[in-house]
């Protein structure tokens, strides 16, 4: 499914390439003539703003780059707080740009197909529990959190908690909502490790123990894939040893990561060094942007959490690390309550996403290039963003 979805953005690109000439002088003549009218929420004074959040005052548009209240858009300056999106009417910010684009972009994050990862809790944490049949289908990677390591060094087991089979949520139907997903062209994939799970592995024989527990695990509840989410420190060579076994075994599996952003400082960072060593079977690297202090973008400058520039400046270091673009996602929490800080609105991650791959929608950091098919966005969690009507899924995917 991911590849017949990615050939269909291939085609609209080249399909907006060839009509550009002609749409771009009908999109200026319509801006031309069309009446100023704000899109966003005209600002409150007493209103709560976080990054990302867009609203409109005195004509013009602006967008927060981080929590604020009380703070009048137009008067922070450059370095505040508040954006200037341009006018209402869409004529841009006051300061023009050096060059007008020769080509509209062919949409973006949100309407564009990239992979959204979800994370399923196998636990309440105060979020509820769900089945797995009450997934938005825009979620195209559903990862089970989590796995959990038993008395043997390396291995991991899985069992339904407490909490869903009390529910009423039975194993047999658990196995059969994930058939049901993958049998629609998603995929369900074991997640291993997060905030409170720790997994040793550290040699050729815990390596063996992983592996041969993760390919169990897929044989027993029909899991097409694993996600590394081990946030106690890592050592690559082992893992990468468990990860080409589960390959050997399962040709064309779902493998995914979910670094801290301290992971991924650097190129020779232990998370980096796995990811570009396993460059030919990863699927895809989730970064979690979130609960992290200020961290260095590829630029060497220091970015705040909270902002589109920590998104795209951080992002830019797997980029130029030498990933793909396609295996380059953004993690964020789906609502303040996921996370203890980092969120953001939604729209932030499509203009970090739509940033990255077309230098448009940027915040003050830019990428040296445009880097098309971003593999997409992750959130933390599709349990948390059902208390929120599904917004992030809504957005994002």
């Amino acid at each position: 499914m991911r590849l017949s979805r990615r050939a269909a953005i291939t085609a609209a690109t080249a399909l907006a390439t060839a009509v550009a000439a002609i749409a771009v002088p009908v999109a200026f003549a319509h801006q031309a003539g069309a009446q100023a009218v704000c899109e966003s929420a005209a600002w409150q004074s007493g209103s709560v703003y976080v990054g990302g959040d867009r609203v409109s005052h005195q004509g013009r548009e602006y967008r927060a780059k981080w929590w604020t209240t009380g703070e009048t858009p137009g008067t922070t300056g450059e370095w505040g707080v508040w954006e200037d999106l341009g006018a209402c009417d869409g004529s841009g910010p006051t300061d023009p740009p050096t060059e007008v684009p020769t080509e509209e972009p062919t949409g973006g994050p949100g309407q564009e197909d990239v992979l959204l990862t979800g994370y399923w809790h196998n636990f309440d944490n105060g979020s509820g529990v769900m089945e797995l049949n009450q997934i938005p289908a825009a979620y195209d990677i559903v990862a089970i959190a989590f796995a959990e390591s038993t008395s043997t060094p390396g291995q991991v087991d899985f069992a339904l908690d407490s909490s869903l089979l009390n529910a009423g949520y039975t194993e047999a139907e658990f196995k059969a909502d994930i058939a049901a997903i993958k049998g629609q062209g998603r995929d369900v994939i074991i997640s291993v490790g997060g905030e409170k799970g720790n997994v040793t592995i550290n040699d050729g024989t815990t390596a063996a123990a992983f592996s041969s527990s993760i390919i169990a695990l897929m044989d027993e509840y029909g899991f097409n894939g694993v996600d590394i989410d081990l946030e106690h420190g890592i050592n690559p060579g082992p893992i990468e040893t468990a990860l080409r076994s589960i390959s050997a075994a399962k040709p064309g599996f779902v493998y995914t990561m979910a670094p801290q952003t301290i992971d991924f400082q650097s190129a020779q960072g232990s998370y980096a060094q796995l990811a570009i060593n396993t460059k030919d079977i990863l699927t895809i690297v989730n970064m979690q942007y979130y609960n992290s202090g200020s961290m260095l973008g590829c630029d060497g400058q220091v970015y705040a959490q909270g902002d589109i520039d920590f998104l795209t400046a951080l992002a830019c270091i797997q980029l130029e690390a030498g990933l793909d673009p396609s295996q380059v996602g953004l993690g964020l929490p789906a609502v303040p309550s996921a996370a203890g800080s980092g969120y953001v609105n939604p729209t932030m991650v499509n203009d970090a996403l739509r940033c990255l791959q077309t230098l448009q929608s940027c915040g003050d950091f830019v990428p040296d290039q445009a880097y098309p098919g971003i593999g997409g966005a992750m959130t933390w969690s599709i349990n948390w963003d059902k208390t929120n009507g599904y917004n992030f899924a809504n957005t994002v995917g």
